[in-house]
Order: structure tokens, then C-alpha cells, then sequence
């Protein structure tokens, strides 16, 4: 544990500092706001989350981030970021339980809204419109307003039931993104595919970034 919380510190203050080309983060959504919802819910994988934060960072892109109190628990236990730290990514945050924040109307424009990582009792109130709190309602919103909500799901083996649930959630216009790493990419360290999975996660979005290694092709038929 001790091994992991060193590496997620690390990897924190790699990226705020030099290895992060901020500049090459940019969007393109036309007139609409240039705002990110970012919810973490209380699945593995909260440096999902946190990571997605600091890419965004200095991109001209104003995130809103709403946590869960599984979340927070989550985050103490697999790395040893403290809260205030998380907190101070985002250019807004938002109380889970203040159901009158302005990323619950849908008069508030945003690109849309990403949870990462998404745990299964997140995507099933989101599947079934069940928003009892702040990150659910958040995403119900998303989704009718027809704005993109991507959902990357953390768990593993899966019964009918998640089934069902991530089938109604991309009915409902959710797109399903597990956190599935690219070996075409031939990460060397945990941070290479945390990056690539955040990278192509901000592709939906249209936010292109420095973290993806793109595909180019096998040998002779590369592009």
C-alpha cells in the first residue's frame, strides 16, 4: 500500500509540473462553454479522476467536480492525496449533497460530464434515474439535455444485473468507457496507461491532449 500511495504522490507532482505540456490540451465546441463536469464516485480507481483535473489544468477549460463520500474514502486508501489537494484541481466543487448547485439545472451549459471512475451503484441510479444526490442528478441532467456523459466503469467480474445496468445507461445516451488499457501503445509504467485511458477518455470531448500514443499502423501499412 505504502508502494502504491508513493507512486500515485509522484505521479501527482509529475504531473503539475514539467512532464504535462498544458498547451497542447485544447477543445472545440464551438460557442457552448467550455465548462467539465468531473464526478468521482467511490469505485478503484480514483486517480482517474484526479488525473483527468490535472490535464485539464491551464487549458482553458473550467472543470466542476463533485465527489462522493464513498469517493473520499476511496482516495485515502489508495494514495495518500489529501482532499484539499484534489480540491484545489478544479476550478469549481461541488457538496454531493447541495442539490442546488448549478450543475443540476440544465439552464447551466456545460460540454457534459465525465465520472471516473464510475462504481456500479453510480451507473445504476444514473441508468435508472435514480439522483439522490449531486452526481447523480448532475449526470440525469447531462443526459437530457443530450450532452455527453461518459461513464468509466470500475468493476470486475460483472452479473446480469451490471449488464442490464450498462445497457440502459447507453440507452439512455451514456457512453460506457471502462478504464481498459492499450498494449498496442506498450505502456512501461502504471502512469503510461492511467494517461492513455484519461487521453482517450478527453477524446470524446473533443479535448485533445499529449497523452495518447496514436495509433499508426502495423509496418509497412502505417499511414
Amino acid at each position: 500500500m505504502q508502494r502504491w500511495q508513493s507512486l500515485t504522490k509522484n505521479i501527482f507532482y509529475r504531473i503539475r509540473g514539467r512532464f504535462l505540456n498544458t498547451s497542447a490540451v485544447s477543445g472545440n465546441n464551438g460557442n457552448q462553454p467550455r465548462r467539465l463536469i468531473v464526478g468521482i464516485s467511490g469505485a478503484s480507481g480514483a486517480i482517474y479522476g484526479v488525473r483527468i483535473l490535472q490535464t485539464l489544468q491551464g487549458s482553458g477549460i473550467e472543470t466542476h467536480l463533485v465527489m462522493t463520500e464513498s469517493a473520499r474514502i476511496t482516495l485515502a486508501s489508495e494514495t495518500d492525496l489529501s482532499i484539499s489537494e484534489v480540491e484545489a484541481l478544479a476550478s469549481c466543487v461541488h457538496n454531493v449533497r447541495n442539490i442546488g448547485a448549478n450543475i443540476s439545472s440544465g439552464s447551466f451549459k456545460t460540454m457534459g460530464m465525465v465520472v471516473a471512475p464510475c462504481s456500479i451503484r453510480s451507473l445504476s441510479e444514473i441508468a435508472y434515474g435514480m439522483t439522490g444526490s449531486l452526481l447523480t442528478r448532475a449526470a440525469d441532467v447531462v443526459l437530457k439535455e443530450r450532452r455527453r456523459l461518459v461513464l468509466m466503469v470500475r468493476e470486475t467480474p460483472l452479473h446480469h444485473g451490471h449488464l442490464k445496468s450498462l445497457l440502459q445507461a447507453s440507452e439512455n445516451g451514456a457512453i460506457i468507457m471502462p478504464p481498459v488499457p492499450a498494449f498496442y501503445a506498450k505502456p512501461q509504467t502504471l502512469d503510461d496507461m492511467i494517461n492513455h485511458s484519461v487521453g482517450r477518455c478527453l477524446d470524446l470531448f473533443d479535448i485533445d491532449t499529449s497523452l495518447v500514443k496514436r495509433w499508426s499502423g502495423l509496418g509497412k501499412n502505417k499511414d
